[in-house]
């Protein structure tokens, strides 16, 4: 009878620790799970803060430009276009996409803006009264920053969203990541040609020489 009671309270003990020990795995799991997702919602928040950063430095650019003679209307068209285009398509900035739709449709919007922009910045160039401009050389400066980090962001932003993607995706945090409400997070993409952070620099200019 004594062994019998002895045993049992064996066999109590095996199965408390091997509860604790599974509890404390799954607590340890879900915990990192808690703490990589917020890494990827900041990160996501920087990647918005740069893009808010460029839409709100292009009004100051169109005006800056639109006040030089002749400019090519078109060009400004464009931007005023994609900037109005970009704003529309708007992600929650404190939380991270998890629809990989949703995040390409952003990235397209944004994608476009850095064209146009880009197109208005060389175009520029042929325009003396905006290369003397310091208004313009200041803002010119502030928006080939701020696409070199808008490039950074969305290249940290991948980094931490795959690291944490690889956790939900493993063993044994799949087991119960999706029950949690934990779903993979899309990247950002890079297009074709699209390898470096767009290129706003001005060429240099030389001017046609005088015909004869």
């Amino acid at each position: 009878m004594q062994r019998a009671f002895i045993f049992g309270i064996g066999c109590l003990a095996v199965i408390v620790l091997g509860v604790l020990i599974i509890g404390g795995a799954l607590v340890g799991g879900y915990n990192s799970l808690v703490q990589s997702g917020a890494s990827v919602d900041t990160a996501w928040a920087q990647v918005q803060t740069q893009y808010q950063r460029r839409a709100d430095l292009i009004p100051n650019l169109v005006r800056t430009v639109e006040g030089a003679a002749n400019f090519e209307r078109s060009t400004l068209t464009d931007v005023v276009k994609a900037r109005a285009e970009a704003t529309k398509v708007t992600i929650d900035p404190s939380k991270a996409p998890t629809d990989p739709a949703q995040l390409q449709r952003f990235q397209q919007a944004q994608d476009a803006l850095s064209g146009t922009l880009g197109r208005l910045l060389a175009v520029s160039e042929r325009y003396p009264e905006l290369k003397a401009n310091n208004n313009f050389r200041d803002l010119q400066a502030q928006i080939e920053g701020t696409e070199n980090r808008i490039a950074v962001a969305r290249q940290d932003f991948n980094r931490t969203a795959q690291a944490y993607n690889v956790k939900v995706r493993s063993f044994p945090t799949l087991l119960y990541a999706g029950i949690f409400g934990f779903q993979t997070r899309p990247f950002f993409q890079g297009a074709a040609g699209s390898e470096n952070a767009p290129n706003v620099s001005f060429p240099s200019f030389s001017p046609t020489p005088a015909t004869r």
